[in-house]
C-alpha cells in the first residue's frame, strides 16, 4: 500500500479568519458611538468585539496541518505549524482500536463539517481531518466514509 498524505487548507482558514475580523471590524466602527444607546446598538457593538477576537488571533494563529498515513512503519504523523510554532504528534496503527465518523454542525441548516474519529486504545478520542482544518471533502459525508475505508483498510480491519 501506498504512503497517504494530506494537508488542510490554509488558505481557507485564513479567509474564514479575515472575513471574521472584517465584519467585526465594520460592527465596532459602525457602532462604538453610544449616544443613541439602547441594547440593539450594544449587541452589534458587542458582537463585532467578539468576531474581531476570534478572527485577529485565528487569522494569526491559522495553521497547515499535514497527515501522512504510513503502512510501511505503520504509524499515522500529524504535524501542525502555523507562523509561531510546530507540533508533531504520532499515532502507531496499534494504538488505534476504531474509526468512526464524527460531524459538527446541523443538517436543517445544511452546514455540516465530518472527520474521521479515531478511538485510541488508552481511551482517547483524536479528530483525525478536524473540522476548521478546511479538508477538501470534509463537508461531504461519502468522501469522509471513503476515508474510513481507506484508513481501515490500511489498519488491517
Amino acid at each position: 500500500m501506498d504512503m497517504w498524505k494530506s494537508q488542510s487548507n490554509s488558505g481557507k482558514q485564513m479567509t474564514a479568519s479575515v472575513a471574521c475580523a472584517v465584519v467585526g471590524l465594520i460592527l465596532v466602527v459602525g457602532f462604538h458611538d453610544f449616544a443613541g444607546f439602547d441594547t440593539n446598538t450594544a449587541a452589534a457593538f458587542a458582537l463585532g468585539l467578539l468576531l474581531l477576537l476570534i478572527g485577529v488571533p485565528g487569522f494569526l494563529l491559522s495553521c497547515k496541518q499535514t497527515v501522512i498515513v504510513d503502512p510501511g512503519t505503520r504509524r499515522i504523523t500529524i504535524e501542525d505549524s502555523n507562523r509561531f510554532h510546530r507540533k508533531k504528534r504520532s499515532i502507531p496503527f496499534s494504538d488505534i482500536a476504531c474509526v468512526n465518523i464524527g460531524y459538527i454542525g446541523k443538517r436543517s441548516n445544511y452546514v455540516t463539517w465530518y472527520y474521521l474519529m479515531l478511538k485510541l486504545r488508552s481511551g482517547e478520542d483524536y479528530p483525525l481531518f478536524a473540522p476548521g482544518r478546511f479538508y477538501d471533502g470534509g463537508s461531504d459525508r461519502s468522501t469522509v466514509e471513503g476515508w474510513k475505508q481507506r484508513l481501515e483498510g490500511y489498519l488491517g480491519r
